[in-house]
């Protein structure tokens, strides 16, 4: 009798092979992400009190500045300047990237296409090469004395007009696979004996495309954006890498950017922290926006 009372005493513990897998996992979220998040909080709090003419020890000293920091970024100028140049760049390879996301991917998964693995890798392979390389490599191609574009299109396109058209094209050029890659996959995942219904009721391939395929990808294109959306706001490497080329672009040209600026350039931890507070939130709410936006007017939950 007991051992059978043993063994239900010990299915009954609790058992810690769970949590042991779970332990690193859990010690790099502290580390990396929750501790950066907690310090930056922090600094976003404080600033530097001068005291005299701020010569000697102990004449600049760390000091509360409560909500002060916060309030400073929400209303600085050239944050808010920052935000409407990504806006307008946003928006343009957000439709352009994901639209020929969509395309690729339909065009992929069509039944006629050929040499399609060549065609998948070659479109994604852009997506392979670092943000700055790609940059660098566009940039040469930009500049006048040097670029084939300029000679036929007779363009500018590191002039002020332009440069935002030129950084999007970088953006498009690096994301697009990506996306295609997620669309391109989210559609193999799709029973085939639906397209096979249809093309049985005499339905084309463009009618298959736009009243099957599409609803069937929603979520993985709602994914898509939020992603972009996230990467778009986060815009840093671009704007950072072309910026020797033109004096087009400021040194506050994206959010980002002024918080580089803030932080490595003149010094100032406590705005840099703040503002990235600042650029954190508007993040969360643009994409918890969408998602709501999409989720009431797509599946019709209020």
């Amino acid at each position: 009798m007991t051992r059978p009372v043993k063994r239900r005493r010990a299915a009954r513990r609790p058992s810690l092979a769970p949590y042991l897998f779970l332990t690193p996992a859990v010690v790099l979220f502290t580390l990396f992400l929750a501790v950066p998040i907690g310090y930056t909080g922090y600094l976003a709090t404080r600033r530097t009190q001068v005291s005299g003419l701020g010569l000697g020890s102990g004449s600049r000293r760390e000091v509360s500045a409560g909500f002060g920091n916060l309030a400073a970024a929400v209303t600085d100028g050239e944050l808010w300047a920052g935000w409407l140049r990504v806006l307008g760049y946003g928006t343009l390879v957000l439709v352009v990237m994901l639209g020929l996301a969509l395309l690729f991917a339909l065009a992929l998964d069509s039944a006629r296409v050929r040499l399609a693995r060549f065609t998948r890798i070659a479109i994604f392979l852009p997506y392979a090469v670092p943000g700055v390389a790609a940059s660098l490599l566009w940039g040469f191609l930009y500049l006048p004395s040097l670029s084939p574009i300029r000679a036929v299109l007779d363009v500018d396109l590191l002039g002020a007009t332009t440069i935002t058209y030129s950084m999007a094209n970088v953006a498009v050029w690096g994301g697009t696979g990506f996306n295609m890659l997620v669309l391109y996959t989210a559609l193999r995942a799709v029973p085939r004996d639906y397209y096979e219904a249809a093309r049985l009721d005499g339905a084309s391939e463009t009618r298959i495309a736009l009243l099957i395929k599409i609803p069937l990808l929603l979520p993985a294109l709602i994914l898509t954006t939020v992603f972009s959306i996230i990467a778009t706001i986060q815009v840093f490497t671009e704007p950072t890498t072309l910026r020797p080329f033109t004096n087009t672009i400021s040194s506050t040209w994206s959010p980002l950017m002024k918080v580089y600026r803030d932080a490595f350039v003149t010094g100032d931890l406590y705005s840099a922290a703040a503002t990235s507070i600042v650029i954190a939130a508007i993040s969360l709410v643009l994409s918890f926006g969408f998602l709501r936006v999409v989720r009431d007017r797509a599946f019709g939950e209020g």
